[in-house]
This record gives C-alpha cells, structure tokens and sequence, in this order.
C-alpha cells in the first residue's frame, strides 16, 4: 500500500509541478521564519537556566521620582538589610556594567575588558564552574583576582595560574580561582576583583544619597519578596526621607510627597534577561522582550499564511483528483485509507519543506547573527523537540482538513463529472483567501507605519552636528591642567579643523545625574562637564544669555548653563542669572552656590527615541569632582581624513596615552547606534513583507489558475455568445476583488492597534494617519488584479472548440 502510495504521489507530483513548488515552497519559508525566531527565543530563554541560585537571587531595582527605574543603589543598603531582616540570606555588591584595564604579566600586556568589581561573596550569587581553587575562597584576600578560563589562556598558557601575579591599574594581583562559565549569564566578567568594592563600601557606610552600584540579595524563601520590599522601604524612609526633611526643614511626610522617595522593586533573576523594568539591568544586559514577541508572532503569522496557502491549493487541485478518489472508492477503498494516503501526501511535502527551510536557515544565519549581534546555532535538544512539534502541527492543520475533505467526494457525482459544479468547500476556500488578504494588508500596511517612524527618527533635527567629528576616548583620564597642550598639539596636525572636550557621550549620555532645588523643587540633571569651545564645535545653540567663555574668571568657578528642559522643570520662563545651590553627592559631597548665564536649545543626548532630559553645562573646573578629562572631541577636515586619524593615533600613542591603544568613533555613528534597533526592526518587517507578499501572490495565482480553469466551459459559451474580452475580465476578477477589500478590512483593527503600541516606545513618535491604509490597500488591490488579469487573460484567448466541441 505505501508503494503505492508513494507511485502515485509522485506521479501526481510530476503532473502537477506548479501546485507541488508552490506548497513546498510556501510551507518552507514558512517554517524557516519560525525556526529562526525559535533560535532567537532559545537563545534569550536560556540566560541564567543554568544557575541554580536563580529563583533565590534578586535584583534591588529602585524606582526613584526624578528618573525612572534605575537599578543602581546606595552603599549602605545591603548591609543595613540583612542586619534588619531575616529572610534575607546574603547580599552582595557590585560595580554596573563592566570595566577595562592593561593587565600586565612578565612583561607581556594584554588590553582586558569585562572586569567586574564586587564583594567577596560574588561566587556565591554566580556560582560559575571552577577549574582551578574554589569560589568561595576565590575573593578570600583584598588582593585576590578570579580568571576565566580565557583569560589564563591568554596570560598563561600551560603554566598553573594559582598563585601568579598579575598587574592591572598599577596594583598587583593575586590569582586565587579560574573559572569557566557553562551557559548564558546576566553577568559573565573574565575577571572579577574585590579591592576597590572594600574601599568604596568603607567610604560610603553612611551615603544614602550616592546610586553608584548593584545590589542583589539572596532569599532564603522566594515567597518573601513583598516582605523584603516592605522592609527596604522602611529604610529608605528612615535614612532618605528623614534625613532629607531635616534638611529642608519639613515633615518626613510633605517631603517625601514634595521630593519623593525611593521605592524599591525585587526582581528574580531568573526572568531578569526578558522581563527586567530598568534597560541594561545587568552588565549583559537586557533582552528586548517586545522585539522577540514581533519575531515570533510575525513568523507564526507567516507560517499560518503558508498553512492557509496549502490548505486553499489542496483543496483546490481536489478538483482534478476527484476522478481518481471516486475510482478507488468504487474498487473498495475506505474513507480511512483515503485520508492516510492525503495525510502521507502532506507528510512527504512537509518533510521535504522542512529540510529546505533548514538548509535555507543554515545558509543564512551567519547573516541573521549578525543581524541580532549573537552566535545562534541549530544544534541542541530543545531547538529538534520544538521542530518536531513545528512538524505535527503543520501536518494536523495543514493535512487533516483536506484529506477528509476528499474523502467525503460523493462517487456517484464524481464519475459523472458533475463534481466540478459542487459549491462544497467553496467556502473555506474563500474565507482562507480573504485570511491571506488580511495578513498581507496588515503586513504591507505595518511596514510603511514602520518606515515612516524610522524615517522621522532619522529626519529629526537633533541639535547638534556631529559629522566628521570623531569621539577620542581616554582610558587614563586626564587633569584638565594637561587640556590645553593636547589640544594646541592637535590643533598643529593637518587636517585638524577643532577640539575640545566633555566627560559625557552623545548616543549614551553624562556619567551621572544629580539634583539641586529650586523653588521648592527637586530638579534632577544630566551633568554636563565639558571645555569652553564644545557647544561651538557641535553647533550647539544658545538660546538665551550667554554661552561660557575664558574670559570670564567665573566660567571656572560658579557659571552654569542649563538646557530647555531643565529651565521647564524649574518652571522657571527667564532663568538666566538666577541663582540656586548645588550638591555634589560623591565622596568629597559638598555644597556649591551657582549662577545660570545661559539657556541651551534642546539637543537629543541619548538617542531619538528617548526624551531629552533635563542637563545642567559647566566647565570641567567648576566642579572638583569631575575635574578630569574623559573624552575629546576632533573635528577634522574630510580631504584628510585617513592621514588626519593616523597622525592623531600617532600624537596620542606617543604623548597623551602609551599604555592603552587609540580608540575613537564619529559622534553621527555613534549616535545612530542608538536607534539601530528599530532600524533592524524595519528592515526586517520589510524584508517579511516580501515574503509575505510572494507567498500570497503565489497562492493567488495558483488558487485563481484552479478557479478560472473550472469556469473555462462557462467562459467558452460566453465568448461565443459575443462577451467582450473586457466583461470577461471583469467578470472573472470581481470576487477576487471583493475578497481583497475585506481581507484589508478586517486588517485596518489590528494594524492600527498593535503599531501605535510600538509607536509607544518612542519619545517622539508620528501619528498614525490614514496615508499607510491607503497606500497598502492600493498596494496589495494592484497585486491582486496584476496577478489575477493576468491570469484571467490568458483564460480568454482560449480556442473555444477545444471546450464546446462535445457538447
């Protein structure tokens, strides 16, 4: 039976080689879509699976008014908890994101990045797998260093790491662990160290004001997170709000409604990656939960459209197998064995379109890596368990419905070829094609909402001009007495057109926030420190008063200026020369009485997505605590442009840094990054559109050629009673046309729905009118009459002979 099974599939195959690519072709980009979304969901999935602290271990995250979620926190806070609560097992500190530094062994130096700075019990939380020592003595001494695996490679090769010395930023280093981390981790540092944590601890044991690091604690029951929240927020009442109403001279109650307090939130580990409130909450950061639900709902509704697309030509070829199922009804075959050979037909193409879609996903996945920034690969238990699942439901939707519907053939009406006139399964036929309508309405139509917000994003007058300036970053800082010979020395190679210095990064931001009052209100700024010429060089405006200048002796000590935003939360319309108090909540905390000269226009620091915070400008003297140089800003002329990069690489290995290599980026690319996101994001839905498009059109076409090949006799009889070719063409696409108008219909909803939820994302955002509607449903109505007239046309210039000539 199953040879014969197979002889007549492929017999039917070889007659029917349009129908047999077309389904294989739809179901195979279909499930290649899916299995590249399964791969990225599997891979964010399995951040921190393997760590089985992940359920116990949670992530302080403090909602502060001024800023939004931020997960830094204050020095005393885990301590002062675990003295305070009993469900609290054990905390643990640690610098945000990562560090780098020259480490240096016998002479051989390595730049490293990824070095983590935490408390002595860090091995507890992240309890990687140890090849050499043991995490819980891996920290034991101040001294103490822990390795990754990679990085004793690097530095030691063969030679036992424990016990050997190693250099980094002029201290020296005693290896007591290597490690080796076995799976995806919210924080993966090649090198840990505990030195610097013990000193910043010790400084700030009393600084409730100072968000510097992270902090995560450990529960010995996970149930009482609420309960540990309570408690954070008893302390942060007594020690911030307490003691800031004192300052103010005010009850604890009208401050804090006044001020606000910050209010704490516990996030497990376990589902930080995807779900945590604050962006980049661990060094590795946060998966981009919004955009893996797009990838796989989008895939999903591919692979539904590919479905739909086999369901309507099976059914559809149906007709010209009719003949061959009343036959084998009539010499005894079953219902039963009818719909396992249609099922065995639809098991052979879905194997088939599932070895494409693999070799379709093997082939370009090098590229889809590079489009997500990961390594993905199709090798492991999980990815074949959820292919296989792919495979039985592709086989129960997509094969089930028509092999029972031709199993159900009347044989009496097939043998007399009257089948051809029945209107069974006419209708599901027709409500798939207007399904297959919709989604590609909502597909042409979500694109161009799409482009057009990305489009505005790039189009969006930034307030600044950053081509041809190039961002020079200093891995030592440097005093700002050094300022002015770098940048005369600068200035003196060819093709250097300007520079100038700020200790903050467009597409990233300051270093850090602080807040002063004013008026009764707490303003929380972006800090801005920065040399005299910088706001010229970036083309910066200033809109009122003046900008800061040399030759005011002030400009060094008391001068500020503040951006628009700033001057709105201080409702403040003419804040130029008012005064207010500043304090700088660092170690050497002080409080400093400052002058506004100057209002700066608005200019997007941290991308276009995101609202322009409010940002206080000073020189870097004014402040001590930022009395240093972190960047510099070059400007260079475009005709020296490669010579003017190796000539200042040359100036600065020799003169400004010797230690750490030359490293720089063009402030426009930079900031682009920010948004690069959504610009994936667009291209991909553009490049699913295509898919969509072709797999629809496809169906469209072979589902038009089967219907109007019924309808042939119908034709023949009116062309010679005198039809016009015209009415005939009208007449053959008129359905097709109704169909295509309510499939965009039933799309409008959702479309509109899900893109202004996306739309939300932004800060800046375009209203979504009625041009993407109307220009997707033109779109898909020219799509649909192109292929369907084409089609029909064909059908007129038939010889009507061949179809009249038995009647």
């Amino acid at each position: 039976m199953l040879k014969n099974w197979i002889k007549i599939f492929l017999y039917n195959s070889r007659q029917n080689k349009l129908f047999v690519f077309l389904n294989i072709f739809g179901l195979s980009i279909g499930i290649a879509g899916l299995v590249f979304a399964m791969l990225y969901w599997n891979d964010e999935q399995s951040y921190n699976a393997w760590n089985p602290e992940k359920e116990k271990v949670f992530q302080v995250v403090n909602d502060q008014p001024r800023s939004g979620f931020l997960s830094y926190n204050v020095a005393p806070l885990g301590p002062n908890l675990k003295a305070l609560s009993p469900q609290v097992e054990s905390y643990c500190t640690f610098q945000s994101g990562y560090r780098q530094g020259l480490m240096e062994y016998r002479g051989k130096k390595e730049l490293v990045y990824k070095i983590t700075v935490a408390e002595n019990n860090f091995f507890s939380f992240f309890p990687f797998q140890f090849i050499k020592g043991k995490g819980a003595t891996a920290l034991k001494e101040k001294n103490s260093i822990a390795i990754s695996d990679e990085t004793a490679e690097l530095f030691f090769g063969k030679i036992d790491p424990i016990g050997q010395q190693l250099k980094l930023w002029d201290k020296t280093y005693v290896v007591q662990g290597v490690y080796k981390i076995t799976g995806k981790s919210s924080v993966a540092p090649k090198i840990v160290i505990r030195d610097q944590m013990d000193d910043y601890m010790k400084e700030n044991a009393d600084n409730w004001r100072s968000h510097s690091n992270f902090l995560v604690i450990k529960l010995k029951n996970p149930a009482d997170k609420s309960i540990v929240e309570g408690q954070i927020k008893a302390l942060y009442f007594e020690k911030q709000a307490k003691a800031g109403a004192r300052d103010k001279g005010v009850a604890p109650e009208a401050y804090i409604k006044n001020y606000g307090m910050d209010v704490p939130y516990l996030e497990v580990l376990k589902s930080a990656r995807l779900h945590s409130q604050v962006k980049d909450g661990y060094p590795e950061g946060s998966g981009n939960y919004q955009f893996l639900m797009i990838m796989l709902s989008l895939s999903v509704l591919i692979l539904i459209l590919s479905i739909v697309n086999y369901i309507n030509l099976a059914t559809a070829n149906a007709i010209k197998r009719a003949k061959e199922v009343g036959v084998r009804k009539i010499i005894g075959a079953s219902k039963a064995q009818i719909v396992w050979q249609f099922l065995f037909e639809t098991v052979v193409t879905t194997v088939v379109a599932i070895l494409i879609a693999l070799v379709i996903v093997e082939l370009s996945l090098p590229y889809y890596n590079e489009f997500l920034g990961k390594e993905l690969v199709i090798h492991n238990n999980q990815f074949y368990l959820q292919l296989i699942l792919v495979f039985l439901v592709t086989i129960v939707f997509a094969g089930i419905f028509p092999a029972i519907y031709i199993s159900n053939f009347e044989v009496l009406k097939v043998l007399k070829g009257n089948f051809g006139r029945s209107k069974k399964g006419i209708w599901l036929r027709n409500g798939m094609l207007i399904l297959q309508f919709a989604i590609a309405s909502f597909f042409i139509t979500g694109s161009y909402i799409v482009y057009q917000q990305i489009d505005f994003l790039t189009r969006k007058e930034l307030g600044f001009q950053g081509s041809q300036i190039i961002e020079a970053r200093l891995y030592n800082p440097k005093p700002t007495s050094d300022y002015e010979m770098i940048r005369n020395e600068l200035l003196r190679i060819k093709g250097v057109e300007e520079v100038s210095s700020g200790n903050f990064t467009f597409g990233y931001g300051s270093y850090f926030t602080s807040v002063f009052a004013y008026k009764g209100n707490d303003v929380e700024v972006e800090n801005m420190a920065m040399e005299f010429e910088l706001l010229d060089m970036m083309n910066i405006k200033v809109l009122e008063g003046r900008k800061l200048m040399k030759q005011y002796a002030s400009d060094t000590v008391s001068s500020v200026l503040i951006n628009e935003a700033a001057a709105e939360m201080m409702t403040e319309p003419h804040p130029v020369g008012k005064e207010f108090d500043f304090r700088d909540d660092g170690v050497n905390s002080g409080m400093r009485h400052l002058k506004i000269v100057g209002v700066v226009k608005n200019f997007n620091l941290q991308g276009p997505d995101r609202k322009i915070p409010p940002m206080l400008f000073y020189h870097h003297k004014t402040i001590s605590e930022n009395n240093f140089l972190t960047k510099f800003f070059i400007k260079i002329a475009p005709e020296h442009g490669a010579q003017t990069l190796a000539d200042i690489e040359t100036f600065w290995k020799k003169n400004v840094d010797q230690e750490y290599p030359f490293a720089y980026d063009f402030v426009d690319q930079n900031f682009a990054r920010t948004y690069k996101s959504y610009v994936d994001q667009r291209n991909l839905f553009s490049l699913l559109n295509i898919v969509v498009i072709i797999i629809a059109l496809f169906g469209l076409f072979a589902l038009a050629s089967y219907s109007i090949q019924s309808r042939m006799k119908e034709i023949a009889i009116r062309k010679t009673l005198g039809a016009e070719t015209e009415r005939l063409l009208a007449t053959l696409s008129k359905q097709y046309i109704f169909f295509c108008v309510l499939g965009f219909l039933i799309a409008v909803v959702p479309v509109y729905f899900l893109l202004d939820q996306w739309l939300g994302n932004f800060a800046y955002r375009i209203t979504i009118s009625a041009l993407p509607f109307i220009i997707g449903f033109f779109a898909l109505m020219i799509l649909t009459l192109a292929v369907v007239l084409s089609r029909a046309y064909q059908a007129t210039r038939v010889n009507v002979l061949d179809y009249l000539k038995y009647e």
